[in-house]
């Protein structure tokens, strides 16, 4: 019976969130001086600026260490890696996406969406002619969204540069 009573949770992957847990409420904790200030003739503790900030990173620590030491299994293993892994994948799409705004300015706005939607939509192994019209006519209902609609400025295109003026100022405003 005391079986029925244990909780059936997944394990893998406890080890490491714990540990980095534990490891990131440590340094917030020994930059708990540098980042708040202590005040000398303060009325009471409870009103210190350091006070609670500091209580909250010292149970967060306490918490952490009291659940690694109680943990059955402290050491991470291969499926505790695996299970990292598979949270560190979706970081892979924020890459992407900030390759996407640091072109953006060199490509143009329009360009780089399309190009975007076609590196994504390939990337998600998506291969049919439709899929690829789908993105293009996504990236052009967010440009006419952005720029027509919301009128969001955004900056013309380092390749726009060298085109002559009209052509220019008509690429910079709806491209």
């Amino acid at each position: 019976m005391e079986s029925d009573l244990q909780a059936r949770t997944r394990v893998a992957g406890q080890a490491p969130f714990i540990l980095g847990a534990l490891g990131l409420s440590l340094l917030l904790l020994s930059q708990i001086t540098t980042q708040t200030e202590w005040i000398a003739d303060s009325d009471s503790l409870a009103a210190q600026p350091r006070f609670w900030p500091g209580v909250a990173i010292a149970l967060m620590v306490c918490s952490f260490a009291l659940h690694f030491w109680l943990m059955r299994r402290r050491r991470p293993d291969r499926l505790d890696w695996v299970e990292v892994w598979r949270w560190l994948e979706p970081l892979e799409y924020v890459l992407w996406f900030m390759a996407y705004v640091f072109l953006v300015p060199i490509v143009g706005f329009l360009p780089m969406s399309i190009l975007f939607g076609f590196t994504l939509v390939w990337r998600l192994g998506y291969r049919g002619a439709g899929y690829y019209w789908a993105a293009f006519f996504f990236a052009i209902g967010m440009v006419a969204l952005f720029k027509g609609l919301l009128g969001v400025k955004i900056p013309g295109a380092m390749i726009y540069e060298p085109l002559p003026a009209p052509l220019r100022s008509f690429f910079i405003l709806y491209l």
